[in-house]
C-alpha cells in the first residue's frame, strides 16, 4: 500500500502562523482520515510517539524540564502498577497516553475526564467534571467543526483548566466526530498556540451560540490543528518505513515469543529491554534487540549501556 501522502496545499498552510483558509484545512484532515482509516500494524506506536511529543510540549508549558528521553524514562521504568511514583511529569505523559489507548467513544466519560484532569495535575470537583461532560456531548452532537474546535477550548477555559486539557479535548472530539476508533494526540504539540484573551462565557450562553465568536481565534486554532495534522503525517510515513523494514526481518527471527516482540514494538512508542515477555528471558530479550538493531529494524532510543530502550 502507498505510503500515506501530504496533500498538495499543504506547504502554503504550514508556514502560516495563523488564518490558514477551510480549504488547507480540510485538506489537512482529509489526508490525516485517509492515515488513520488504513489502521496499519504500527498505527498504536505512531500514536503513542505523537502523544510523547505532546507530553514533551505541555510539561515545558508547565515549568517542567523533562524532555521526550526524560518522560519515557518516567513510565517505562517504572514498575508494573505503580504509576503513582511515576512523578508529575510522568503523569502529563500518561494523559496522553490515554488519549491515544483508549477508545474513542469512552474519552469523554466523566470518569476518564475526572482520571486526566488528575494525570495533568488539575484541581478538579466532580460537580464540574459533571457539568463539563455534558457540555462535551452537546459540542460533539450539535455544532460543526470550526465550533467544536474553539468550543472545546472555551470549555476548558470556563472551569479554569489548563490549555493542555483543552488540546486533549479538541482532539477527542475531532475523534468521535471522525468516527475514529482510537484519537490522534495533535493539538498537544502545538507550543505555539494561544488562548483566548476574552472574558469567559457561560456555559448557558456559550453553548447558545454554539461556538466562540472571535475569528482571529479560530483561524490561529484552525491553523495549529492543520499544522499539527500535517507533521502525523509526516510521522506516520517515516514509522511506516521503519515497520516495513521489521516485518522484512521477522521471519528471520529464531528466538521464542519474537513474534510478541514485533508486536509490542508495533503498538507502542517503546519497550524498555527488561520487558516481560511470555517465554523470552530477560537474556533472550536483549539478544533479540541486539540482532533487530543490527539489521537496522529497530533503534536503541536511550543511548545508555544499561536500562536500555527500544523502538521503531
Amino acid at each position: 500500500m502507498a505510503a500515506p501522502r501530504r496533500p498538495r496545499c499543504a506547504r502554503p498552510c504550514e508556514q502560516r502562523r495563523r488564518g490558514c483558509g477551510a480549504r488547507f484545512v480540510g485538506a489537512a484532515i482529509g489526508a490525516l482520515d485517509a492515515v488513520v482509516r488504513r489502521q496499519e500494524r504500527w498505527a498504536g506506536a505512531w500514536r503513542q510517539r505523537l502523544a510523547l511529543s505532546a507530553a514533551a510540549v505541555t510539561a515545558k508549558q508547565a515549568g517542567r524540564v523533562e524532555d521526550e528521553s526524560a518522560l519515557r524514562d518516567s513510565v517505562l521504568l517504572t514498575r508494573p502498577g505503580d504509576f503513582l511514583s511515576v512523578g508529575p511529569a510522568g503523569s502529563m505523559l500518561l494523559a496522553w497516553r490515554r488519549l491515544a489507548g483508549t477508545p474513542a467513544e469512552k474519552l469523554l466519560t466523566e470518569k476518564n475526564i475526572g482520571a486526566v484532569l488528575d494525570d495533568l495535575g488539575l484541581r478538579r470537583d466532580d460537580d464540574a467534571v459533571g457539568e463539563l461532560a455534558d457540555d462535551l456531548r452537546q459540542l460533539s452532537a450539535s455544532i460543526g467543526m470550526v465550533g467544536m474546535l474553539t468550543g472545546a477550548f472555551t470549555a476548558a477555559e470556563r472551569y479554569g483548566f489548563a490549555r493542555a486539557f483543552g488540546c486533549w479535548l479538541a482532539d477527542a472530539l475531532l475523534a468521535q466526530r471522525l468516527g475514529w476508533a482510537h484519537a490522534v494526540p495533535l493539538l498537544g504539540a502545538e507550543a505555539a498556540l494561544g488562548t483566548s484573551a476574552r472574558p469567559r462565557r457561560s456555559a448557558a450562553s456559550t453553548l447558545a451560540t454554539g461556538t466562540e465568536t472571535n475569528p482571529e481565534r479560530a483561524k490561529g486554532l484552525l491553523a495549529a490543528q492543520a499544522r499539527a495534522a500535517l507533521r502525523a503525517i509526516d510521522l506516520s510515513a517515516e514509522l511506516e518505513r521503519r515497520a516495513d523494514r521489521l516485518l522484512a526481518v521477522a521471519p528471520k527471527l529464531r528466538a521464542k515469543a519474537a513474534d510478541a516482540v514485533v508486536n509490542k514494538l508495533l503498538s507502542d512508542d517503546a519497550i524498555v529491554a527488561s520487558e516481560k515477555i511470555a517465554g523470552m528471558s530477560d537474556r533472550g530479550l536483549r539478544r533479540l534487540f541486539d540482532r533487530l538493531v543490527e539489521l537496522g529494524a529497530v533503534r536503541e532510543l536511550s543511548g545508555r549501556p544499561t536500562f536500555r530502550i527500544y523502538g521503531l
